[in-house]
């Protein structure tokens, strides 16, 4: 379902994907399947989202974001893609950004451009993320650090990821 209140021009847009109401997703942009992109979101070109992501209501998504399987996106989550903005001057290729799969990132955060953030991944509410995330790292603050480790499940974890809640070993 694609809002009529919404402007999409991309043809590259999933099965079962909604697009709710007030978002723009430009001409290349490329959705998956079964993905949720909420009110008020902005997707430009150069941006691919796999399947099963959630997108939740303001979040930009510029040139160079790559969003893999299962991630959530938290509202208001802000990503930069150029180091060095300035008005009406652009660099020659903007900066890559990759949420792995299954990560989250909690509403409010910030992502600075070039980084990854790795499989499964929990950053808090309200971070400023600036280097990679490694695997089932959970990080917050502002910026963030390295606070623990998380399950595949979401419940946070001892660092050899065995899950109280699962009782299972989810490397």
């Amino acid at each position: 379902m694609i809002s009529n209140l919404s402007d999409v021009k991309s043809k590259n847009i999933g099965n079962n994907t909604n697009i709710w109401q007030f978002c723009v997703v430009l001409e290349n942009a490329r959705i998956g399947n079964n993905c949720n992109i909420n009110a008020n979101v902005f997707i430009e070109n150069d941006v691919i989202i796999e399947d099963n992501v959630t997108v939740k209501s303001g979040v930009q998504l510029w040139d160079g974001i790559r969003l893999k399987k299962n991630v959530f996106i938290g509202p208001n989550v802000t990503f930069t893609n150029d180091f060095l903005p300035r008005s009406k001057k652009y660099p020659s290729i903007f900066l890559k950004t990759t949420i792995e799969e299954g990560a989250s990132i909690g509403a409010n955060s910030t992502i600075i451009g070039g980084i990854t953030i790795g499989e499964y991944s929990m950053i808090g509410a309200g971070s400023v993320v600036t280097k990679n995330i490694g695997k089932q790292e959970l990080w917050f603050g502002n910026p963030a650090i390295h606070k623990g480790y998380v399950c595949k499940c979401g419940q946070k974890c001892d660092e050899k990821l065995i899950c109280d809640e699962c009782k299972e070993n989810k490397k």
